[in-house]
């Protein structure tokens, strides 16, 4: 082998020129009640997807109800005018189909798809469960106490408890500051105020359907009108929101989880929407920073520093707000070396221009994963609902590869220097507050505490001994399984002068109580647990009424589990 043979085996080959896009013809024709009904024939496949999106999500619940529309599509399938909820699934199984519904922050979409040999049926059932649902009683109430569940167990996930933060944080008085619902909320909510939210919502003039698959165009426009055409056209809700507010300064949220073995770090600044002319640019400067394994964060807090599994930026762009953020879960002993490393990133990328290699590599991730997402038809589908969804340019897919290749190093630290600011961040952490405050001290002046569940406290909340008393005793336990099964265990715990100590024995063994944090009727506390000779750590949170406990137990990478329990012995003080 000659020496320019292996020279050349050393240099890996030059990318492949962009292969051209060839994108299904689309057809649009608008209903006389406003339904916008939007065809791509694609008969590659005798397959096809449908899907009835309407502008108007989660931001549009009632303020006094958050939820109510994650609620809602949840119960579409549970019934109907002439279907029952095992009748619903017995046909969607029959059809070998699949039938679905869901919102976010700015729609709602009602999704189907099928072989086209049952197109017609699947389509009548998505008419039927997205037009006539009854949302009967006993599913509301069953919703409504799984939802509850789901709460407990959302709690109890640190990403959680910081995401919500910083929609607190950033969102302020506009609704997407929500996360989730609150159990006043869900107690309130009920039939009547399902069916009217409903009407009120699910209008055709608010409303896009999609279709794409084996189809035939005449014949499919007929039975779409047979099956949409009597819904009533009505008044539409626009998105007056309150704007979010505006950050001057730099500030620390801590969500305290004493003894958490880990700080889950997010750092926020305010961000754009998704048809803001800044989109382009700042996702390739987003790429180049964080947006994958081989961004900056990913190899300074991953790669050099080894401070964490990985280290990423995201940006979130919605309809009428958004945030860009950097994120990571790192040991809670380097979580002041981490934010150190967060900063330098965060400053760098304002102050260097990117190389030539680097804004090349982003412009080649971006351009060579896009086509994926259009090869199957659900991923086709997905990106014309959020065409109409977002209101993007119709020749949005036939443009981005260009719109990124365009993209300028200037551009990219012109958005940079706009979006990326350190001096106004947000900077949301969840774990062990007493661990953390010095650390983040260096990084923000002003640093404000809460627990678990969301409520603002001192720095220096201590437990005192009327605030532990209540929760002394032997408390009998019955936690619940996946497999809905029960273990039965017992959770000691003893008033000291420090606070709270005890154990929790199961058959899944015997661990001890590390620490616990007690705000008015919550407990939140953390045992370290024996199992088959390996120290396991694991988090409880509960409330207590009177003698009664109930809450939830996390393991280590494992679902929450929830429990519940009486003070079997009564109250003992040590």
């Amino acid at each position: 082998m000659t020496n320019t043979q292996q020279e050349t085996l050393k240099q890996p080959p030059p990318p492949l020129l962009p292969r051209p896009i060839k994108l299904p013809t689309t057809s649009e024709t608008t209903l006389s009640n406003g339904l916008l009904v939007v065809v791509v024939q694609d008969q590659r496949l005798p397959l096809v997807s449908y899907r009835l999106a309407l502008r108007s999500g989660d931001a549009h619940d009632p303020q006094e109800l958050p939820g109510l529309m994650d609620m809602l599509t949840g119960l579409l399938t549970e019934g109907t005018q002439s279907r029952t909820s095992r009748e619903i699934a017995d046909e969607v199984a029959r059809l070998g189909a699949t039938l679905q519904a869901g919102a976010n922050s700015d729609y709602t979409t009602v999704a189907a798809s099928s072989l086209t040999t049952f197109s017609d049926e699947i389509l009548e059932l998505l008419a039927d469960v997205a037009l006539r649902p009854v949302f009967p009683a006993n599913e509301v109430e069953l919703t409504k106490q799984n939802t509850k569940e789901s709460l407990k167990q959302q709690r109890a996930q640190p990403s959680f408890l910081a995401t919500e933060m910083v929609a607190r944080v950033m969102f302020g008085a506009h609704p997407y500051s929500v996360t989730a619902p609150t159990p006043e909320a869900i107690d309130a909510t009920t039939q009547e105020k399902l069916i009217e939210f409903h009407r009120s919502k699910f209008i055709p003039n608010n409303a896009v359907l999609l279709v794409a698959g084996d189809v035939e165009h005449d014949s499919l426009l007929k039975r779409i009108e047979r099956l949409f055409g009597n819904w009533h056209r009505d008044s539409v809700d626009g998105d007056d929101f309150p704007a979010p507010p505006t950050r001057t300064s730099r500030a620390a949220y801590v969500i305290d989880r004493p003894g958490s073995a880990q700080a889950n770090i997010v750092i926020a600044n305010s961000g754009i929407t998704r048809t803001s002319p800044d989109y382009f640019p700042l996702l390739v400067m987003h790429t180049v920073l964080g947006a994958n394994a081989s961004s900056r964060l990913f190899m300074n807090l991953r790669e050099e520093k080894g401070y964490t599994y990985g280290a990423y930026s995201s940006l979130d762009a919605r309809r009428t707000a958004g945030t860009f953020r950097a994120t990571a879960e790192v040991r809670t002993a380097v979580t002041g070396d981490s934010l150190k490393e967060f900063f330098y990133e965060l400053g760098r990328i304002r102050s260097e221009p990117v190389s030539e290699k680097e804004l090349a590599d982003a412009k080649s991730y971006l351009t060579g994963v896009f086509p994926i997402r259009l090869e199957t038809q659900e991923g086709l589908i997905d990106q014309l609902l959020q065409i109409k969804m977002f209101g993007l340019p119709d020749n949005y897919l036939d443009t981005y590869r260009s719109q990124i290749q365009s993209v300028t190093r200037g551009q990219v630290q012109a958005v940079a220097d706009k979006y990326v600011r350190p001096d106004e961040a947000a900077i949301v952490i969840v774990g062990d507050g007493a661990q953390l405050t010095e650390q983040i001290k260096p990084y923000a002046e002003d640093i404000q505490f809460y627990n678990t569940a969301g409520e603002k406290k001192s720095k220096g909340d201590a437990l005192s001994e009327k605030s532990t008393a209540r929760y002394a005793g032997n408390w009998s336990l019955q936690i619940d399984t996946p497999l809905g099964q029960s273990i039965p265990a017992t959770l000691t715990l003893t008033q000291t002068v420090n606070g709270l100590s005890g154990k929790i024995e199961s058959e899944m063994g015997i661990g001890e109580l590390v620490s616990a944090t007690v705000e008015g009727e919550s407990l939140s506390a953390v045992v370290s647990l024996d199992v088959a000779g390996h120290a396991i750590e694991a988090t409880i949170s509960a409330e207590v009424t009177d003698n009664q406990i109930e809450g939830t137990i996390s393991l280590q990478d494992a679902p929450a589990l929830t429990f519940s329990g009486t003070n079997a012995k009564g109250q003992e003080s040590a």
